[in-house]
């Protein structure tokens, strides 16, 4: 069972309400959504890390309506794979993935992990049967050896934390970006698109890789709106020119593809 850890001084915290302590006194409170922030002041890079509440307001609405719904019910299954007890979300946003496992795991414990307070607290608003916490996969404040899974989508690999909390045998399932992933969208925002060629698997410390697919399914978007929430979850969101922007604000709709590399490793 996964032991959370305080982020100050490495003890065991106790959760209760209104607030997790640890015995050398260190509080964190509980929010009123149900999340407890362990991001201590040195583990900011800036004042508001993470997705802004505008970003993460975005890629919720989008993702509320269906269009990554393959990819939901893909990374479910292969969770699902085994029976698994604890199950950790590593940069788990506003929770939609999560919340699919938990419907394909219904007895799993479920935990995600996010830097951005704002994804954090939408997460638990939306989802009562996991617990989530604002913290960095870079410094997850949890005892070694407790999950039986690790999910990461879309986000850093954090390898070596990754490996530290997982139990042998584990499982870390890692979720890409495949070469064409949103090609339309990027030939819609930049001048010149150059091809990404498809990566190897990385090798990981404390890791073999058991298996390794590539999901691709196409995603309409029917209104400039759903085209402003697609680009806004993406990191491009932050990299375009103002010409780009100006593009992607008057385009009608898009046709797209939502192409994913689903890599399970096991921890060795």
């Amino acid at each position: 069972m996964a032991d959370v850890r305080c982020p100050v001084c490495g003890a065991a915290l106790a959760a209760a309400r209104p607030a997790w302590r640890c015995p050398a006194g260190h509080s964190f409170d509980v929010a009123r959504q149900g999340y407890v922030n362990l991001l201590p002041v040195q583990q900011k890079h800036s004042r508001q890390p993470g997705d802004s509440p505008a970003q993460v307001r975005a890629r919720r609405a989008f993702l509320a309506e269906g269009h990554y719904a393959p990819l939901a019910a893909r990374v479910a299954a292969l969770a699902a794979a085994e029976p698994a007890g604890d199950v950790l979300d590593a940069g788990c946003g506003e929770g939609y993935y999560l919340s699919a496992v938990g419907a394909a795991l219904p007895a799993a414990r479920r935990w995600g992990v996010d830097i951005s307070r704002e994804a954090v607290r939408l997460a638990a608003g939306r989802d009562k049967g996991a617990q989530f916490l604002v913290a960095t996969a870079a410094h997850l404040p949890f005892a070694g050896g407790g999950f039986d899974v690790v999910l990461s989508l879309f986000a850093v690999t954090a390898a070596e934390e990754f490996r530290r909390v997982l139990r042998p045998g584990g499982r870390f399932l890692q979720v890409t970006a495949g070469p064409d992933h949103l090609l339309a969208l990027r030939r819609l925002i930049y001048p010149a698109v150059r091809p990404h060629p498809a990566a190897e698997a990385p090798a990981l410390p404390g890791f073999a890789l058991a298996a390794e697919e590539t999901l691709s399914f196409p995603i309409h978007l029917a209104e400039n709106r759903q085209v402003q929430d697609l680009l806004a979850m993406t990191p491009h969101f932050l990299r375009i020119s103002a010409q780009g922007a100006a593009r992607a604000r008057a385009a009608a709709g898009l046709d797209d593809t939502c192409q994913a590399v689903l890599r399970v490793y096991r921890a060795v």
